[in-house]
């Protein structure tokens, strides 16, 4: 996966769209795979063969489905388990509010475009200076899209047995991937090193308490508080 992210402002947009779905490769690969549990689990819970294709269609979001699946798993209601995988996606209210002026068009198309803000692609299509590169994103994105729906229908058809991909450890892929992806933009922006590592460790220290969304929404709040101190201090 090319997990270095030069400034791609001089390419082209065909060719910046190209670089995308060869860094969304990796990404892609690793969503099939955890789709493929997904789709599992949600056969294993009675869902159907249809509920769960859907999801993956319209939700496009691993961490939200899984978050779903376990609270349906654990006896909890519809309403609980929107609630929870509510709360995990409010990550994507500053990711979207980062990447906002660098999309294109009215309310609408800016909402369409929108959509293509996913974790990896989020990251991957960062710049520096707070820029993202709209192409490259929308590349990132085609990729991982259809290989999360595939996965999904694929773990419906086959229902391997849901705890097949942590025994084989292939649940490590994702984490590694943003950890890689981390590691780069910290080695290209220093002023991101605090941020980082801050995130990272309330993070840690809420999980031991609170659900992943409160603690991602905590930690997402302690690492913007550290960007901004950070800059203002270079400034």
């Amino acid at each position: 996966m090319d997990t270095q992210l030069p400034d791609r402002g001089g390419a082209m947009p065909r060719d910046r769209f190209h670089a995308g779905l060869r860094a969304g490769a990796g990404l892609a690969a690793a969503a099939f795979l955890l789709a493929i549990s997904f789709g599992a689990i949600s056969q294993a819970q009675g869902w159907g063969p249809v509920a769960p294709v859907v999801c993956s269609l319209v939700v496009f979001s691993g961490s939200a489905q899984f978050a779903l699946a376990a609270t349906l798993g654990a006896g909890g209601g519809v309403v609980a388990a929107v609630v929870a995988a509510a709360l995990v996606n409010v990550r994507y209210v500053p990711m979207g509010i980062a990447v906002a002026r660098d999309l294109r068009g009215g309310p609408l198309r800016r909402a369409v475009e929108g959509q293509a803000v996913v974790d990896g692609s989020w990251a991957a299509a960062h710049l520096g200076g707070g820029r993202f590169d709209r192409a490259f994103l929308f590349g990132a994105t085609a990729v991982q899209w259809p290989a999360w729906v595939a996965g999904t229908a694929l773990g419906v058809v086959v229902a391997p047995d849901p705890a097949l991909v942590h025994r084989l450890g292939l649940d490590v892929l994702t984490p590694g991937l943003f950890l890689i992806l981390l590691f780069d933009e910290v080695r290209r922006d220093r002023a991101g090193r605090l941020p980082a590592a801050l995130g990272g460790a309330v993070a840690a220290a809420l999980l031991l308490v609170l659900p992943t969304g409160p603690a991602l929404i905590g930690a997402a709040a302690a690492a913007l508080l550290a960007l901004r101190t950070t800059r203002e201090a270079v400034r």
